[in-house]
């Protein structure tokens, strides 16, 4: 069976979500926020205080 791509490592929220989705290829990090009040959703590189992507390193 092939491994996900992209896995989510976090999340919170009901009507407004917050989630956070990792890249297993590249480890790199991003920010997925959704409102069922707007019916929006954008996603995102999520960013450390240096402004570069954050990265989890892979196995």
């Amino acid at each position: 069976m092939a491994k996900d791509r992209f896995v989510e490592v976090y999340s919170q929220g009901v009507a407004n979500v917050e989630k956070i989705i990792v890249d297993t290829e590249t480890g790199v990090n991003y920010v997925l926020a959704s409102s069922s009040l707007t019916a929006g959703c954008g996603m995102s590189v999520l960013l450390d205080a240096d402004g570069k992507p954050v990265v989890t390193p892979i196995n």
